[in-house]
């Protein structure tokens, strides 16, 4: 049985991975519109694999026999100056979210919760991964300018993303 404090802090959780599929949902229409497709779909497949992140925290309240809450989803904004400032954006979301999933992790240890420690060590994994891939794409956006025709190859090569 999942405490009711762990419970409360992975259903928030479960809200702001909702959020961030929700901003990058938001980015990728905004990378639509200025006809980089590549950017566009690499930021759609980043907003379905946060929302794969909520139904894991999802999934696992239920299994421990915990009680789902679902809040608003917060509005995200749907205008970026530049693609180097969508990516400014993500690799610091990216951050903050490395942050919550480490608060996360003090208090299943605090709370003596083993189950919760270890499901979140995947977190704990994969925030390395969300990190360093946004650092790899927004490195490569400033080395060739963040100017549209620039980034011509860089598109094209986000684009490949399954």
């Amino acid at each position: 049985m999942i405490s009711k404090t762990m419970e409360d802090a992975i259903n928030k959780q479960i809200n702001r991975e909702l959020y961030s599929a929700y901003l990058y949902l938001g980015m990728s229409a905004y990378c639509e519109s200025a006809n980089l497709k590549g950017f566009a779909k690499w930021l759609r497949i980043q907003a379905k694999e946060e929302q794969d992140h909520a139904l894991k925290f999802y999934d696992f309240i239920i299994a421990r026999g915990g009680k789902i809450s679902l809040g608003a989803i917060e509005a995200t904004k749907t205008k970026w100056a530049s693609t180097g400032k969508i990516f400014e954006e993500v690799y610091a979301h990216e951050q903050k979210v490395t942050g919550m999933i480490n608060a996360l992790v003090e208090m299943a240890a605090k709370e003596k919760d083993h189950a919760s420690f270890e499901m979140l060590q995947w977190f704990v994994k994969e925030q390395v991964e969300e990190e360093e891939n946004a650092s790899a794409i927004l490195a490569q956006i400033n080395i060739v300018g963040d100017v549209p025709g620039h980034l011509f190859c860089l598109d094209h090569e986000l684009g490949k993303r399954e």
